[in-house]
């Protein structure tokens, strides 16, 4: 471990000719690593984060308005509706699947793409993929995950944990799945912030890849990796919870290899998604 963590010290994030990944891959590091001190808020916060992320899979179409209700009048909790909204909005980046007022963070200045998935058949490999950010509990404080699918195949392409929800990580995400599997077609995300940036959105199009964002608070449009999520905490997060980052890692590292080789897909008629990513790829071939 201490060797790993001289490594760590060697990436130079301003680096003129090597992206992060480029650097991790050359030190035999994963990115995740940069980013190990997990996020902190009081302990009532992070109590009330964690009642709130498992209640959101269950009632996605709840905003912060019926989340305080719902802390307030059934969980017994005496806390304002600014702080829930603030948790609710900007540390969790959660919105409803319905529209509505703050249903998305997007930034006022930052322009929006056309959501181009609506009535396309998707069906094979590297046609779509999608991206999301989900707020990751730990027994003390918390982290944030992205992750790039094929939403062919449902496999997960990239991921990495961080402490703090930056466009340019999300950029380095993208780019080593691009690195590893080539480019999609169409490239979809939400409204959110790091995703309308300029830096990632520009990194998109000078791929040549088509950018496609959902409608404003339409939480369903990027279904997919919204199921992803959900498998990923009741069958992971919730049962092992982490202590440190480090273990936080370990543990969703083995779990995506898990969904990606392992975990048969009622929606796949129960294969596996590396086996439909990889047969999908060689029929193409």
């Amino acid at each position: 471990m201490k060797d790993v963590a001289q490594r760590r010290k060697m990436v130079e994030r301003q680096h003129a000719q090597l992206s992060i990944v480029q650097q991790c891959m050359l030190l035999g590091i994963h990115r995740s690593g940069l980013y190990y001190k997990p996020a902190q808020e009081s302990e009532l916060n992070e109590e009330l984060m964690r009642l709130m992320d498992a209640h959101y899979l269950e009632h996605p179409y709840k905003g912060a308005p019926r989340m305080h209700t719902w802390l307030t009048k059934d969980m017994g909790y005496e806390v304002s509706r600014n702080r829930v909204d603030r948790l609710y909005y900007k540390v969790m980046g959660l919105r409803a699947v319905l529209p509505g007022p703050h249903t998305s963070k997007r930034a006022k200045d930052h322009p929006v793409y056309p959501y181009l998935l609506r009535d396309l058949a998707i069906t094979h490999a590297n046609q779509v993929w999608a991206t999301d950010i989900t707020y990751i509990p730990m027994s003390k404080g918390f982290m944030y995950l992205v992750a790039v699918i094929d939403l062919h195949s449902r496999m997960v392409l990239s991921w990495s944990l961080s402490n703090t929800m930056e466009a340019g990580w999300c950029v380095d995400v993208v780019r080593e799945a691009i690195e590893r599997y080539g480019k999609p077609a169409i490239f979809n995300t939400d409204q959110g912030a790091q995703f309308t940036s300029a830096v990632f959105s520009q990194f998109i199009l000078d791929q040549g890849i088509k950018l496609s964002m959902d409608g404003k608070g339409r939480a369903t449009d990027n279904a997919f990796i919204e199921r992803f999520w959900r498998s990923l905490k009741y069958e992971h997060v919730y049962l092992y919870p982490c202590q440190d980052a480090v273990g936080l890692y370990h543990g969703i590292n083995e779990y995506i290899q898990y969904y990606n080789e392992r975990r048969r897909h009622t929606s796949l008629d129960d294969q596996r998604p590396k086996e439909v990513y990889e047969q999908a790829l060689r029929q193409a071939a």
